[in-house]
C-alpha cells in the first residue's frame, strides 16, 4: 500500500472517530440513550468504521511499500 494512502486512510480514520464522539455526545445520542440505554447508530458505525480505518492505515503506514 502506498504511504500517502495509508495516511488518508489515517487522517481520515481519526476523523471519523472525532465525529464520531462528537455524534455520541449529541442531544440526538442523548435521546436514543433514554429510550434505548445506547447511542444512535450513526455515532457508533462512526466510531467503528473509524477505528478500523484508522488500524488500517497505521498498518501500512508501519509495512511500508514493497518498491
Amino acid at each position: 500500500m502506498d504511504k500517502t494512502i495509508s495516511l488518508a486512510m489515517l487522517a481520515g480514520g481519526i476523523l471519523l472517530v472525532i465525529f464520531g464522539v462528537n455524534a455520541s455526545n449529541s442531544v440526538s445520542s442523548d435521546i436514543s440513550r433514554v429510550f434505548t440505554d445506547a447511542p444512535t447508530d450513526k455515532a457508533i458505525w462512526m466510531l467503528v468504521g473509524g477505528i478500523v480505518v484508522t488500524v488500517i492505515g497505521a498498518m501500512g503506514l508501519l509495512r511500508g511499500s514493497k518498491n
